[in-house]
């Protein structure tokens, strides 16, 4: 068979849904699926990403080599998630090591925004450069960082929550499990910026936001939606989270020095409104010579990066490649005990 006809198949699991894609080496999708996942427990998780396996290698016309995850948690080295807020998956079973032996497959596992970072790096918009720091802002804040081409992972493969970067001392309580205060995570995400948008609203109920919480709960999209219209208090809340976001921005760039910074997750649907007084704040508090080096850029694959870069981490493990992330399972073995 030749190499061009390999596919892989990429799946982003999430706390509410999954989303798997068949892909080839071009890292074009060539068809997709979803299951719900809200409520799951781990048997059943895998039970849920082998049906949608099955599913997508049915559609493939070509051979279907390997299987990629990336998955919204602390992984170890051994591909266990250490902490985990929406999935029931904390200290057990390796899931790529379960998913290999129900398929057949080898199965490549890492964090969501690792994930997210590897796709924009391979082909995205930090593809060329070598030094790439992405933050994910969406419920909450990922994080992933290429170091040398490489992604960063640290010493126990857990590397890279830039999310919980303190900002603020003494500031907001952070969501989840993190037991800390001033997060990124607490101070510049989609959760932010909800959270900031309804103290407006309620403080100012004749308002074009206070009108829109009075006829139902406020979310991320309903919010950039009013400030595209030019809504003040709409524009303020968006404006809040960005320039805290551009606090975090600044250290990660003293940090890393890197080519470029990239904005993605579902918040960055916002475009400019986001990213522009990101810059701004980045520009004011990182050291000079790094803010003349240092572009800041939105992600280009939106809500498919995780899936593919997840791909990405399946043709890596089949071709035997060092940046595969905690643990890459062959099919057909026995699970870690």
């Amino acid at each position: 068979m030749s190499v061009t006809a390999r596919l892989v198949i990429g799946i982003d699991v999430g706390g509410t849904k999954a989303l798997a894609g068949l892909v080839n080496e071009n890292l074009e999708i060539i068809a997709t699926t979803k299951r719900a996942t809200q409520g799951a427990d781990a048997s059943r998780l895998i039970d849920l990403l082998t049906e949608e396996v099955e599913e997508l290698r049915a559609q493939a016309s070509g051979e279907v080599v390997g299987i990629g995850l990336g998955i919204p948690v602390l992984l170890d080295k051994e591909g266990r998630a250490a902490q985990t807020v929406n999935l029931p998956l904390e200290g057990g079973t390796p899931i790529g090591a379960a998913l290999a032996e129900r398929t057949g497959l080898v199965v490549a596992s890492d964090n969501d925004a690792n994930c997210a970072v590897i796709a924009e790096h391979r082909a995205g918009a930090a593809k060329g450069l070598d030094h790439v720091v992405l933050l994910t802002v969406g419920t909450g804040v990922g994080g992933g960082v290429i170091v040398g081409g490489r992604p960063l992972r640290g010493a126990h493969g857990m590397g890279a929550e830039l999310g919980h970067i303190v900002i603020r001392a003494g500031g907001r309580p952070c969501i989840g499990s993190c037991p800390n205060h001033g997060c990124l995570e607490a101070e510049a995400s989609g959760s932010a910026l909800v959270r900031e948008a309804t103290e407006l609203a309620q403080a100012n109920p004749g308002s074009a936001l206070g009108q829109a919480l009075a006829s139902g709960t406020l979310d991320g999209p309903k919010v950039t939606a009013l400030a595209e219209s030019g809504d003040p208090l709409a524009s303020a809340a968006l404006n809040t989270i960005a320039r805290s976001l551009g606090v975090g921005m600044s250290s990660l760039a003293n940090i890393f020095d890197p080519d470029v910074i990239l904005i993605g997750g579902g918040v960055s649907a916002a475009g400019e409104l986001l990213a522009g007084p990101a810059r701004a704040e980045f520009e004011a508090r990182a050291m000079p010579p790094i803010v003349k080096r240092t572009e800041v850029r939105l992600a280009q694959f939106g809500s498919e990066a995780g899936l593919l870069g997840a791909a990405i981490l399946a043709l890596d493990a089949v071709d035997g490649s060092p940046n595969v992330g905690p643990v890459a399972y062959p099919g057909s073995t026995t699970a870690p005990a």
